[in-house]
């Protein structure tokens, strides 16, 4: 198959994931502000990997993981209906911390003084 096709895919499963989650009705799953951050599917399609990024923090994770997996047969049922694909893939949730670890390497930058002055003068060396 294809690279381009694969892509593809991977896009159209995310978007789609993306709106079926928000129909989810275990509380686990819906009250956490959950995102697709990526999809990486088998080039055979049967398996894909679901990354997802919360902000509700640590504490809920365990209950969220557990949320996705009662609600797997129910997304999977629901992908397949919206999505025109021969195999609708078995799907892993994994969660995914680089939004988290983003904004706290953001932080660290924006704490650091440096002034304008210091910034030139390791130009000039």
């Amino acid at each position: 198959m294809a690279r381009y096709r694969q892509g593809r895919i991977n896009e159209e499963i995310q978007k789609e994931l993306s709106s079926i989650l928000r129909t989810v009705k275990d509380p686990r799953v819906s009250d956490a502000f959950l995102s697709v951050t990526a999809v990486d599917c088998t080039t055979d399609l049967k398996y894909a990997k679901v990354f997802y990024s919360t902000l509700s923090g640590d504490p809920n994770a365990k209950e969220l993981k557990a949320g996705l997996k009662a609600a797997n047969g129910y997304i999977r049922r629901e992908l397949a209906r919206n999505l025109n694909l021969r195999i609708t893939p078995e799907l892993t949730f994994l969660a995914d911390d680089s939004i988290r670890h983003g904004a706290h390497i953001a932080s660290i930058l924006k704490d650091l003084d440096i002034s304008p002055e210091d910034a030139g003068d390791e130009e000039e060396s």
